[in-house]
């Protein structure tokens, strides 16, 4: 009980926001491809994914590993293979369907007028091919089609399948209560099993209906019938009333005016809409919670909104050592440039600060939860920036050959300016050369030496005076007994 006190007060308004996001693009995902194979085959990938994830946690390595390349090929091959279906599935009229509507309810044909057309043109000897798409795209099976845009009416149907207009040989497409394609090619089927009176028109619907889940209406010109294909059946209609029956039960439209129906559609909704959050809630939990794990980082300090008047001369350290505190999903994806230690400067005074070191100052991943800090406060002199002329100095180190003496040195440049704090430059009164040997001058000469500038807050106004030229006159010693250099 208390585990789950102290994982609800440590859930953020972002964490909320971020599950109902995630679940309701679940429950989406489901609503516009449940009736789908692609679903089908995501549900299978789904079971796969959390099988995967059991066999990891219960150290199975092979097998996690096996799932794994298993789930990720699978993750491909649905796109490659129902690309189609997705692609209906996506596609909407307005974007409100799309985010809140379903595919079904935006189905809407007048059957009554087009089956009542299809008998008409069965009375006329009218030869007509008619397609009415299902879930899956239709775009590959078809070709040879001339778009069209026209309100679906019996006058229209007529006028499309007269036998003197140039598109009545190819099939008509009708979605909703348009005709969206007129003209269009479909491909035969391969069957030995259809009657042998069946010609190209009834070939051309049983080979899509084969191929697609679409429903095609074929109206035979020789014998003046009615006949419908979908999946491997295709038969001839007798009645009106029936190609109507089988119009709405392709289209959804039996089900939509049936009460009971839409209560269990809204129920299915309801459940599907709880199990998404659920889902989405038990994946956040594993990945945030899920076996935790410690870690340790060392963290450089950034300062910011430093006093423009103010530099920074020492800090008492340049980096934290955190300890922090996660799953191990989120520890193994962390990056170092996600952590950040900021000291924010902008109420700072001249001297010495001590700032706290608290969560307010640390910017860690969501999910990642801090444990310890050391240091706990962070000491930083500032001081008012100024210039100061300091002489260069050498330093000798070594001793002279007994029988040689330096008589003049001189070093170029003689004096350098350096700039800094001003608390600092006060105590600053010479700059040396690094260490140069004299234990092997025989002659005079000149040698390049680097400066040092210390402190390290310290800079040099002239980037060029980090090395100085210096010049020495060595003569030969007249007493031995003289004095060693």
């Amino acid at each position: 009980m208390k585990s789950v006190v102290l994982i609800l007060s440590s859930i953020r308004w972002q964490d909320v926001v971020d599950i109902l996001i995630n679940s309701y693009i679940l429950f989406r995902v489901y609503v516009l491809f449940r009736h789908t194979n692609a679903f089908r085959i995501l549900a299978g990938i789904a079971s796969l994914w959390v099988i995967q994830e059991l066999a990891a946690s219960l150290g199975l390595i092979l097998t996690s590993w096996a799932l794994q390349a298993i789930t990720a090929a699978a993750a491909i091959i649905i796109i490659v293979v129902f690309r189609n279906e997705i692609r209906s599935a996506l596609q909407a009229r307005n974007l409100k369907n799309f985010l809140w509507g379903s595919p079904l309810e935006e189905r809407s044909s007048p059957v009554q007028v087009l089956a009542d057309t299809f008998f008409q043109m069965a009375k006329k000897r009218i030869g007509a091919l008619v397609v009415f798409p299902g879930r899956e795209d239709l775009r590959e099976l078809i070709h040879g089609g001339i778009p069209w845009d026209g309100r679906v009416s019996q006058e229209m149907l007529m006028s499309i399948f007269w036998p003197k207009n140039p598109v009545h040989d190819g099939a008509a497409i009708v979605e909703g209560d348009k005709v969206t394609e007129v003209g269009v090619l479909l491909p035969l089927s391969q069957r030995t099993d259809l009657p042998t009176f069946y010609g190209t028109r009834h070939r051309a619907a049983a080979g899509l209906a084969e191929r697609s889940d679409a429903l095609v209406v074929a109206v035979s010109e020789e014998r003046g019938r009615v006949t419908a294909a979908k999946d491997t059946w295709i038969k001839p209609i007798a009645q009106t009333e029936d190609l109507v029956h089988i119009l709405e039960a392709h289209l959804g439209l039996v089900h939509q005016r049936d009460p009971r129906y839409r209560k269990r559609e809204v129920t299915r909704l309801a459940v599907a809409g709880v199990l998404s959050l659920f889902i989405i809630t038990a994946i956040w939990l594993g990945f945030t919670r899920g076996r935790d794990t410690l870690m340790e980082l060392d963290v450089p300090v950034e300062f910011v909104n430093r006093p423009a008047q103010f530099q920074i001369l020492e800090t008492s350290a340049n980096k934290v050592h955190l300890q922090l505190h996660g799953s191990s999903a989120i520890v193994k994806s962390l990056r170092p440039e996600q952590v950040t230690v900021r000291i924010n400067l902008a109420k700072a005074t001249e001297g010495r600060n001590v700032f706290p070191i608290t969560k307010d100052n640390i910017q860690i991943p969501p999910g990642l939860f801090l444990n310890s800090v050391n240091p706990t406060t962070l000491e930083v002199t500032l001081d008012i920036p100024g210039t100061k002329i300091v002489p260069v100095q050498v330093d000798w180190t070594g001793k002279l050959p007994d029988n040689v003496i330096i008589t003049n040195v001189q070093v170029f440049p003689a004096e350098v300016q350096v700039v800094g704090g001003k608390t600092l430059l006060a105590g600053i009164h010479t700059f040396y050369t690094t260490p140069l040997r004299v234990d092997t001058l025989t002659e005079s000469g000149s040698i390049i030496a680097p400066l040092i500038v210390t402190p390290a807050s310290l800079k040099l106004a002239d980037p060029a005076q980090e090395r100085v030229e210096v010049r020495f006159t060595v003569a030969k010693r007249s007493d031995k007994k003289g004095p060693e250099g």
